[in-house]
């Protein structure tokens, strides 16, 4: 890499212009109040200080969970390289699953013969020692190097970090790149190395970044490592005058909401401390641009106190739903579920939608709901190796089933029906019984299926393509199986159930027909019944399930909460003939009466 005299004169292009320009970010006041500056409050000239930029290759996102699979880094000093890092490592406990092995390149047998973190990290901490770590998108891969040190037990350095994502950012704006991801910035500052999602090549490319970063700092007179911690986002200086929002938020669990000088609602979120959080929006570790834009905008701060947790969650997807706050992202994309059907048409295809039109069209009962349109395309893909369907979007009728032509899947064997030369409709919606079965909740075939596949493809060494077949069907299964939860919940009359407290005491809950009905919080574990009569007594009357079309329900993701908060808790009383999968097991009652447990879910 070329020598650069990293912060002691602007970038190229730009240099003439931007010691004029009002800079696009905020400077944090210093402590320093003298006029006479000291040495030491001169600070460490950028191009003296040394980084070391590092990336990594995980076998997921959750430091703790998932384990290292490379470690890559650079250290330089003045733009120039002074070493380099690079090892694989093994996983003791993850495994590399077929995604990540896609994107990275790193397989387990790539790893088989690699040194454990537990070798590998003392050699980076010593290659790091003294330096400054430099990360795109630092909280990242400093999380999973601060958890690998105190899983193993070895001293954490806390060195300084610097982020490049937040750098950029800051001198970086959207009318130059679309977002600041390392790929995107790499091509804008053309850089040597090229990222490719391997840890030393990513590494590379990220100090390549720095130091464009840094250039345009030093456009702006930023040429210390001191004052490059003085910057802050733009409209920093206005959040921090507005921080006086905050002071009468209470500090208990609840919703808060963000309103305008209309008092219109601007945005909304849940905490189980409002003030703590509320609090948070503004100060520096609040570096969302969208957040800074609606704190800017926010005129006053409305609070809706809970009893708990979980009535806090409720309310805000009610609230969201019902007043479309434009800066929720949940506000944006309402209809975010996908779904896999089956086409109305003589020859049915699987597809997947999110629109209640299509649902309601649908043959048989849709699979879903999937998270992302990406989970659902992936299990469609399985689904159409696995049975006969037709998967050409042409429309086949009785009238030009003579002239259709095959499509290009079907010259593969890829595609059933006409395409195949099944020119009978009831032949071919016979030969799909076993998928309609998947469809309404019988995965038996689903599973024979794709063990055969696996055991297939295992003999033919093709691991990753099993272990797709493997994740594929488990997103099916787990998808189907949340659905059922959902649908057991909403059958249900009425659960009373409570759960420990997060400081003390037990949250209650009345549940009807898979919603929140009343909730409540009591101090002690004594006199509960006399509680849940009194909740009982003012709780929201909520309509049994028939009453309300499936398709428009909005009220599937607040009865998944439950279910996930119903595994932790206790139940007092449940009314109905039911069962609730989505517990550790099935209870049942007899529809005329009233069951008593006192087991937890």
């Amino acid at each position: 890499m070329p020598q650069s005299n990293v912060g002691s004169h602007p970038a190229s292009g730009a240099g003439e212009t931007l010691g004029h320009m009002p800079a696009p970010f905020d400077r944090a006041p210093t402590a320093i109040e003298s006029s006479q500056l000291s040495f030491d409050h001169l600070g460490t000239p950028l191009h003296e200080v040394t980084f070391v930029i590092v990336d990594l290759e995980t076998t997921g996102t959750q430091a703790g969970k998932s384990e290292i699979t490379e470690i890559g880094a650079v250290k330089t000093r003045g733009g120039e390289i002074l070493g380099e890092f690079q090892s694989l490592v093994k996983p003791e406990e993850s495994v590399i699953s077929p995604f990540v092995a896609r994107l990275t390149g790193i397989t387990h047998a790539m790893v088989d013969d690699a040194p454990s973190i537990r070798s590998v990290l003392p050699s980076f901490l010593e290659f790091s020692v003294g330096a400054v770590l430099v990360a795109h998108n630092a909280p990242f891969d400093i999380g999973f190097l601060r958890s690998a040190c105190e899983k193993l037990d070895y001293h954490w350095p806390q060195p300084t970090v610097l982020d490049t994502v937040t750098l950029s950012r800051r001198v970086v704006g959207r009318d130059e790149v679309r977002n600041h991801k390392l790929s995107t910035l790499a091509a804008h500052f053309g850089t040597e190395v090229s990222p490719d999602h391997r840890a030393l090549s990513d590494a590379k490319a990220t100090g390549e970044v720095l130091h464009r970063v840094l250039e345009r700092f030093g456009g702006y007179d930023i040429t210390t490592l001191e004052e490059l911690a003085t910057v802050r986002q733009a409209g920093w200086s206005k959040r921090q005058a507005k921080s006086h929002l905050a002071k009468r938020v209470p500090a208990e669990p609840g919703v808060y909401m963000f309103l305008d000088g209309t008092r219109r609602v601007l945005y909304i979120g849940k905490s189980g401390n409002m003030a703590r959080r509320v609090r948070g929006y503004f100060n520096a570790s609040e570096n969302r641009g969208r957040m800074a834009e609606m704190i800017t905008a926010a005129q006053e701060v409305s609070c809706l106190p809970c009893a708990h947790a979980l009535e806090a969650e409720v309310r805000e997807i009610r609230l969201i739903g019902e007043l479309a706050p434009p800066y929720n992202r949940r506000s944006k994309n309402p209809d975010r579920n996908s779904w896999i059907v089956l086409s109305d048409e003589a020859y049915p295809r699987l597809s997947v939608v999110r629109s209640n039109t299509a649902l309601e069209k649908s043959p048989v009962a849709p699979l879903g709901p999937f998270r992302s349109r990406k989970s659902a395309q992936t299990v469609k893909e399985l689904l159409d190796t696995l049975y006969p369907v037709k998967r050409c979007t042409a429309k086949i009728t009785a009238a030009n089933i003579d002239s259709h032509r095959a499509c290009v899947s079907s010259q593969v064997g890829q595609c059933g029906g006409p395409c195949a030369g099944v020119t009978d409709r009831q032949a071919y919606l016979a030969d799909l019984a076993e998928l309609s079965a998947v469809m309404t909740g019988d995965f038996s075939s689903l599973r024979r299926l794709c063990t055969q596949r696996m055991s297939r493809l295992a003999t033919e060494a093709r691991y990753e393509t099993a272990a797709e077949v493997r994740d594929a069907m488990r997103s099916a299964l787990s998808t189907a199986a949340r659905a059922e939860s959902v649908r057991s919940l909403r059958d249900i009359p009425e659960i009373l159930a409570y759960a420990p407290g997060s400081e003390s005491g037990l949250d209650l809950a009345v549940i009807r027909h898979g919603k929140l009905a009343a909730a409540s919080h009591t101090r002690g574990s004594g006199g509960i019944e006399e509680a849940f009569a009194a909740i009982r007594a003012t709780a929201e009357w909520v309509p049994a399930p028939g009453s309300l079309p499936a398709t428009s329900d909005s009220l599937a993701e607040e009865t998944r909460l439950i279910s996930v908060w119903l595994q932790s808790a206790t139940l007092l009383s449940a009314q109905g003939a039911w069962s609730l999968p989505c517990a550790g097991a099935n209870f049942h009652a007899q529809e005329s009466g009233t069951v008593r447990l006192g087991d937890p879910v």
